[in-house]
């Protein structure tokens, strides 16, 4: 430490560092919760957490969403569920999940010994059912986070994505945010027109925090049989293609909002990561290259450590938003 005395009472020191990876700190605080580095495994990627202990420990996460869960079971859609297309994956898995009473005499155990931070994905199809998940997971003290699925329909509106009508949505949202005291963290729907008017309504209305973007509807036709390739005919595109859009839509909302981004949709290196940070994202959200690559985690920390060495900056944190500045 450098001491350079102006006078008798005034003193400056300047501490003198040379920035290297051991230096880094990855980690960010997202709403209070503080995550030991921005990587969040998206849901549906990673069931549970115990499924994947034979590729990777969970603990190198800063944290993980879980395998979204409806109040009862749900056997989900019929099979082909995932087709691979170029630059991605189109999943209709249909919220197959084991219910929220059986996860928690199955998986809680288990969740209970990681040292990351839990989020667990609610899907609902009505906001009576998603009301009745959160209490029933109220009392879990190691699940710091709800993420609310506002892309199941509202069955009480004809089957209308609780993501793309405004009313729906604001009714949902407070109504979850009375009778939870987890940080709430609502997964944005890419289909609207105006998806910052969706964030803001979502902050007014209690949201903690925003996830954006969940996947794409698409579709694949196999041209031999000449039908659809899914057995539901239709899904939700995820991986690279999509990250562009998500990069948009984090970029749209970051001013509109005060409330923290997590950013979702494509990624495949920490340089992907770092443009939904340098967008507005306090951290990111990733699934789809797991499966092509199961050592994306440990390959995205590293390099992020090696781009902060390059630039000269201690904390990441200190990235968010910055493509913004003049």
């Amino acid at each position: 430490m450098l001491c350079l005395s102006l006078n008798k009472n005034q003193n400056i020191f300047l501490t003198m560092y040379k920035v290297s990876k051991n230096s880094i700190d990855l980690s960010v605080d997202v709403a209070g919760i503080r995550l030991k580095n921005p990587l969040i495994a998206a849901s549906g990627t990673f069931g549970y957490g115990d499924e994947i202990t034979d590729l990777f420990s969970p603990e190198i996460l800063g944290g993980f969403v879980l395998k979204g869960l409806t109040f009862k079971p749900k056997a989900g859609n019929l099979p082909p569920r995932i087709v691979e297309t170029p630059s991605g994956l189109v999943n209709s898995i249909g919220l197959q999940n084991i219910g929220v009473e059986n996860f928690l005499k199955t998986k809680a155990s288990f969740l209970k010994r990681i040292n990351t931070v839990i989020i667990a994905n609610i899907a609902g199809e009505s906001i009576e059912e998603n009301i009745a998940i959160v209490k029933t997971l109220e009392s879990e003290k190691y699940i710091k986070i709800i993420e609310l699925n506002v892309s199941c329909p509202n069955v009480n509106k004809g089957g209308i994505s609780f993501g793309t009508d405004i009313k729906s949505l604001t009714k949902l949202v407070s109504s979850i945010k009375r009778v939870t005291n987890k940080r709430l963290m609502v997964k944005l729907s890419p289909l609207v027109s105006n998806i910052e008017l969706f964030a803001k309504v979502c902050e007014e209305n209690g949201a903690d925090i925003i996830s954006a973007i969940n996947t794409i509807p698409a579709m694949v036709i196999d041209v031999k049989s000449q039908k659809p390739f899914l057995g539901n005919k239709t899904g939700g595109l995820s991986g690279p293609a999509i990250r562009p859009v998500g990069v948009r839509t984090v970029w749209q909302i970051y001013k509109k909002i005060k409330i923290p981004i997590v950013g979702c949709g494509g990624i495949t290196s920490a340089n992907d990561a770092l443009e939904y940070i340098l967008a507005g994202a306090v951290a990111v959200q990733i699934g789809t290259s797991m499966f092509s690559n199961y050592k994306i985690f440990n390959l995205i920390i590293s390099e992020l450590k090696e781009y902060l060495v390059s630039i000269k900056e201690r904390f990441i944190s200190n990235l968010t938003g910055r493509a913004h500045n003049e």
